[in-house]
């Protein structure tokens, strides 16, 4: 157990000091880990809803933070060029995000062009039952892309850090509502990026 739980924190620590610079990307994590909390208690409620609130609120306003406003030249913090944290991270890097983002966008799609899905679900009858499967499919993908990412971890790796991953995966939205909870309020005072005096090496 304490070696699960150093190397959750490892993980926590990586991605904290590896691709949370920007206090934007920061405040936007705040955002959606809020909004995810919030899908949470919901899937209890209604599933579908859950993945509608947390792909549409939550996942946008995270992978935004990463695309739009995250810095990509040469890290001076960590001493590491993009592409070398690209290569290392050990989740979802930005090329598995595009492809993952590109199943998302595709499902309403896909069900539009053919609400039954050839034969396997009961098409939708009007916009409301419509939306009931977009969140179905979402739920789906957003279920599938972590087991996916998590058996692969196996392989890649070992089974605990697959298991680590997962873990760190499904409590990231506590975790980055305490981290990150003062993001916004320093982001109002001008300051757009972290200094990261916490994280530079010695």
């Amino acid at each position: 157990m304490n070696e699960f739980l150093q190397t959750l924190a490892t993980q926590r620590w990586d991605d904290h000091r590896y691709y949370h610079h920007s206090r934007i990307n920061q405040s936007l994590h705040f955002v959606s880990a809020l909004s995810f909390l919030c899908a949470y208690v919901l899937l209890f409620v209604d599933p579908a809803q859950a993945a509608l609130l947390a792909w549409g609120v939550s996942m946008t306003t995270r992978q935004a933070g990463h695309f739009f406003f995250e810095p990509r030249g040469y890290d001076e913090v960590n001493q590491a060029t993009h592409e070398h944290k690209e290569a290392i991270k050990v989740g979802y890097n930005l090329r598995r995000k595009i492809v993952l983002l590109a199943a998302w966008a595709l499902a309403p799609v896909l069900l539009a062009l053919s609400p039954s899905l050839g034969g396997l679900i009961q098409p939708a009858r009007d916009f409301g039952g419509f939306l009931h499967d977009v969140g179905i499919a979402w739920l789906a993908l957003g279920v599938g892309g972590l087991v996916f990412r998590t058996v692969h971890l196996f392989f890649l790796f070992d089974l605990r850090t697959g298991l680590v991953w997962a873990t760190k995966i499904l409590t990231d939205p506590f975790h980055d509502v305490m981290l990150y909870w003062r993001a916004p309020l320093r982001l109002l005072r001008g300051e757009l990026i972290d200094p990261m005096d916490h994280a530079r090496r010695s």
